[in-house]
């Protein structure tokens, strides 16, 4: 029994389209993710700094 050729050129090609649209969909999510990281960061400087500034002038 020889399974070397048992794969049709269009089945590989449904694979690799498959794996290029995983790839992409990964690259989409990890820009999202970064992007919402990225901005949390500046956004918990920006409050901790609020925090202080107020508990400094006795609002809280």
């Amino acid at each position: 029994m020889n399974l070397r050729a048992a794969l049709d050129t269009d089945d590989l090609l449904k694979i690799v389209l498959v794996l290029v649209i995983v790839l992409l969909a990964v690259e989409l999510v990890e820009e999202v993710v970064g992007f919402v990281f990225g901005l949390l960061g500046p956004l918990l400087a920006l409050v901790i700094l609020a925090l202080i500034v107020l508990f400094l002038l006795d609002r809280i």
